[in-house]
């Protein structure tokens, strides 16, 4: 059998249908049938029965639409976010219409595009203008608003989120000014917005910082997951990008390399491949039979390793950075100082098996440099991003909330777009520049116009 990362991580979480209205949201339906069109995030978590949505064609629709409209106003991306951040009663946004590739620089290898790009299209239009991303996350189903008000982020210690790469940006303020930022215009508005949550105005355009195209190598392999993180300076250092996706109830883990190369690229991914089906077959008899024998689970899934092999990948760094995750699941991610992750890791995995906790989802372990912006959850420190997944059709709220205390014994901070259960009193003791956003907040929107009951409780508002 052989399968790459792009299967893997299809197979290796579980089998998922599309995911079904959330009862709170068809029975609000229900009691008020003029709402019939309701929303809900990627993983069906999130719902909500909007008055309105609004898509404006124009900068100056989208002013008069802020200016005139009451009630809140939520932008909407793609609704990859597992977090509470876009569910409102009032109204949604959407900059559909705010996309593409703006304008760029050959020389200082900068771009300009609409907040409402998908991710998925800039990889190429980046290419055709012999430009890459710095760095890119592995899911890319987000719009690059979305992406950057969160602080997503791939992995790699000398490299930073979406948000450290923003050097511009367009505001639309709650009282329908305009404002353009960077470092010398609006400068602390500009720093606050590149990770604002949506609750600063609306973010219209954004100019990144690339460098020129380039292509990736793709390595693989599994090795026993204390000998990984035995060895974790080394494989951090030898390695541009480097993660691993621990598989819970095993003593196993794949780990990850992406590193630069001249070399040409290997034939596409044939998605017709059926080595990852087999392999999702049978880890779904091994959850669903073995789950009473955490022993003879534990067994067999460190002997899963003997029938997986891993070609290399060569191609365009867009295409090697992204991956199709067609199961669906709800997720929980803190960072924490870089130096801790290793330990922070071992304690969770070691919850789980004490616990026995069920889940079948590999926990995801990444790597991201410091950068400076007020609420990015790697301001002021290196950052280990440890990440843990349920399938959407399983129960989450046990596995989290027994996890959870562990990050917060490591001072983590949680990542803005996955669930979490902290609110603003627990916040600000982790953001040594959290008065500084809100005070800009509140003087960009003194009436609260762009938050919702989420926002207000982790915002103070």
């Amino acid at each position: 059998m052989s399968f790459n990362r792009r299967q893997f991580l299809q197979f290796s979480g579980a089998l998922g249908a599309l995911g079904v209205l959330g009862s709170h949201a068809a029975f609000a339906q229900a009691l008020n049938p003029e709402r019939m069109n309701p929303w809900r995030n990627w993983s069906g978590v999130q719902t909500c029965l909007p008055e309105n949505r609004i898509t404006p064609k124009s900068l100056q629709e989208l002013v008069d639409r802020v200016r005139q409209g009451s009630g809140t106003i939520r932008p909407v991306g793609a609704g990859h976010s597992f977090s509470p951040l876009v569910p409102t009663d009032d109204t949604l946004l959407s900059l559909g219409y705010f996309s593409g590739l703006l304008s760029h620089n050959p020389d200082t290898h900068q771009a300009e595009f609409g907040a409402g790009t998908s991710m998925a299209l800039m990889g190429m239009a980046l290419k055709e203008v012999g430009q890459g991303f710095i760095n890119m996350a592995d899911i890319d189903h987000q719009t690059l608003g979305g992406a950057v008000a969160t602080s997503t982020h791939g992995t790699g210690i000398r490299y930073g989120s979406y948000s450290s790469y923003i050097t511009g940006l367009q505001l639309v303020t709650a009282g329908g000014e305009v404002l353009d930022c960077d470092a010398t215009r609006n400068p602390e508005v500009f720093n606050a917005a590149r990770v604002s949550l949506g609750a600063l105005g609306v973010i219209t355009r954004l100019t990144l910082q690339n460098r020129p195209r380039y292509r990736l190598r793709e390595t693989l392999w599994v090795a026993r997951t204390e000998d990984l993180l035995a060895d974790i300076d080394k494989h951090v250092a030898e390695n541009e990008h480097w993660e691993m996706l621990v598989i819970t109830h095993s003593d196993y883990a794949l780990a990850i390399a992406l590193n630069e190369t001249d070399e040409p690229p290997t034939p596409p991914l044939n998605k017709a491949e059926s080595g990852g089906n087999e392999f999702v077959s049978l880890l779904e008899k091994l959850d669903k039979y073995g789950s009473d024998f955490p022993a003879a689970r534990r067994f067999l899934l460190n002997n899963l390793r003997h029938f997986a092999t891993f070609e290399e990948r060569i191609g365009e760094s867009y295409e090697i950075y992204s991956n199709v995750r067609s199961v669906r699941f709800n997720e929980m991610e803190y960072a924490v100082p870089a130096e801790q992750g290793p330990d922070c890791l071992r304690e969770i995995l070691q919850l789980i098996e004490r616990n026995d906790l069920p889940t079948w989802f590999p926990l995801e372990y990444r790597y991201v440099q410091a950068d400076d912006v007020p609420l990015s959850m790697f301001q002021g420190r290196d950052s280990c991003a440890i990440s843990v997944h349920q399938h959407y059709q399983m129960d989450h709220h046990n596995l989290f909330a027994a996890i959870e205390p562990i990050f917060w014994k490591y001072n983590g901070r949680p990542h803005w777009g996955k669930l979490h259960t902290l609110n603003a009193r627990h916040l600000e003791q982790l953001y040594p520049q959290w008065r500084e956003f809100i005070g800009i907040r509140q003087e960009l929107d003194p009436q609260g116009r762009f938050l919702n009951a989420h926002l207000r409780s982790i915002l103070d508002a």
